[in-house]
């Protein structure tokens, strides 16, 4: 896997998803707010923050793969993908559309998002600590 065209890639996906984010936040709290009941409106709302830290995740883990040169960074990258999709689009179905079934994804989610945290800071970790990177990260 080429780690700077990945990598790249991921963090021009992330900034176009925190751009949506912004955009979104910005139709629940102007658009829905009159539309939407409360509780319907704060699944919304979580459902818009979420998509925003991990947008930042995207970033963050584009960034990360470059400064270690670790194509498994990118992968813990596209885990926020999936958790965005299964996290925030169950909330927005719920909110939007009534899909109560999509319920029950939402903490797979959740559980998607933990498992891209977790890969992140481990294998930024496994390189911290041997010393690798290449400038920003090294130690």
């Amino acid at each position: 896997m080429d780690v700077d065209a990945s990598s790249r890639r991921l963090i021009a996906i992330g900034c176009i998803v925190a751009g949506v984010g912004v955009a979104a936040g910005a139709f629940g709290a102007h658009m829905l707010k009159t539309i939407l009941e409360p509780p319907m409106l704060a699944a919304y709302d979580t459902g818009t923050r979420y998509q925003m830290y991990h947008a930042f995740g995207m970033i963050l883990a584009g960034i990360s793969a470059r400064a270690f040169n670790d194509p498994r960074l990118v992968t813990a990258g596209w885990f926020f993908v999936a958790g965005m999709v299964m996290f925030c689009g169950s909330l927005y179905g719920i909110a939007l559309a009534e899909i109560k079934w999509f319920g029950p994804i939402t903490p797979l989610g959740g559980l998607t998002f933990i498992v891209g945290w977790s890969l992140l800071g481990w294998r930024i970790w496994r390189g911290a600590s041997r010393g690798e990177g290449k400038g920003l990260a090294a130690g």
